[in-house]
């Protein structure tokens, strides 16, 4: 065989195995290949071994997995006029291979600008409180706009979450005082409420103690086991007011008609 012949051969074996090369394409398990021929899409390629025709077909390859997309920090104006910074996550996929390629130019880039709109257009229209203390709604409303933009570009957003809520210092101050005002009402009214009760309760336990008198006799009993458990040398008990001033005031009357007898009685003159 002479020499240019066995570098014809050579040259085509390499045309051949160039060609082979790009009319092979390889279609993984999460991917879906959009098949294009002269500019037209013909169909969809499964996964597996695919075989293209070079120059003329062109196969790109679209992934179905979820895609974790944050959404960058933004300065956001609430209703009531607070500026708060607040970051949030998007996870979407595709589930039209289709239309991801040919509606769109990058999914990704337009779901990440248009979550950007959206967080700061559905937390603008939240007071402070409601951003706080309502994330759950505000999440499902901005996931419901992003599936209805989304849904012409064969991509479907299955959750928004925010992330972070970053307050100014100074509405972290105010918070935190009027938190600390709220525990301090809470705590006085707990203690009326105590009270209250309690002056009920001794309302009537007097009326007991009124209606049994002996009950007062032995509940000081009580109070006197109570303070002899600390084994005090000296105990000081107050009697009842009340008895102790009858018993005086007996006392008293007894001494003055003793007295008044003993200067009534006359003498007794010597012998």
């Amino acid at each position: 065989m002479d020499p240019t012949g066995m570098y014809i051969a050579i040259a085509a074996a390499v045309l051949v195995l160039i060609l082979l090369k790009m009319s092979i394409r390889i279609v993984r398990q999460y991917e879906h290949g959009v098949l294009f021929r002269l500019g037209r899409v013909i169909g969809i390629r499964m996964p597996g071994l695919r075989f293209i025709i070079p120059v003329i077909d062109r196969l790109p390859l679209v992934s179905l997995r979820i895609v974790t997309m944050p959404i960058q920090s933004q300065g956001i104006i609430t209703q009531d006029n607070v500026s708060v910074d607040i970051s949030a996550v998007a996870y979407y996929r595709v589930v039209d291979a289709v239309k991801s390629v040919v509606a769109i130019e990058n999914v990704a880039a337009a779901i990440d600008q248009i979550a950007q709109t959206t967080l700061r257009k559905v937390v603008g229209r939240h007071s402070l409180d409601q951003t706080l203390s309502e994330t759950e709604r505000i999440n499902g409303d901005i996931r419901e706009i992003l599936d209805a933009l989304t849904l012409e570009w064969g991509v479907e957003v299955t959750l928004v979450e925010l992330k972070d809520i970053q307050l100014p210092d100074s509405m972290k101050r105010a918070m935190a005082r009027q938190a600390e005002a709220e525990r301090e009402k809470r705590a006085k009214i707990i203690a009326a409420e105590g009270e209250a009760i309690s002056a009920a309760a001794l309302g009537d336990a007097s009326d007991t103690m009124m209606a049994h008198p002996l009950a007062l006799q032995l509940r000081n009993l009580q109070s006197l086991v109570e303070i002899g458990v600390d084994r005090n040398t000296t105990v000081v008990f107050p009697a009842p007011l009340m008895s102790t001033i009858g018993e005086l005031s007996a006392f008293l009357a007894r001494e003055n008609q003793a007295a008044t007898a003993t200067a009534a009685k006359p003498p007794i003159k010597a012998a």
